[in-house]
């Protein structure tokens, strides 16, 4: 499974095996992604925020990128008068 993040602080830290103390609160959740990539189970990948089509969904997002992403999710506007 291909797991696009645009976090590369959360790729980094579930790929090292060093203790991160500012990351207490995800340490299950780290020991488990890490589990899942080491059996190639889960691979995760970088992308930029741009190509992100899940922001659609829960961010407030310029009229043009808004529009870029409705077409590659292919969403159309049932209220368009055309």
């Amino acid at each position: 499974m291909n797991v696009l993040c645009d976090n590369q602080s959360s790729i980094s830290i579930a790929r090292n095996l060093v203790h991160h103390d500012r990351a207490k609160h995800i340490e299950i959740d780290r020991h488990f992604i890490k589990e899942k990539t080491e059996s190639n189970l889960i691979n995760l990948s970088y992308t930029p925020t741009r190509h992100q089509i899940a922001d659609i969904l829960n961010k407030t997002l310029p009229r043009v990128h808004f529009e870029e992403l409705n077409f590659k999710l292919g969403l159309i506007n049932i209220y368009n008068q055309t």
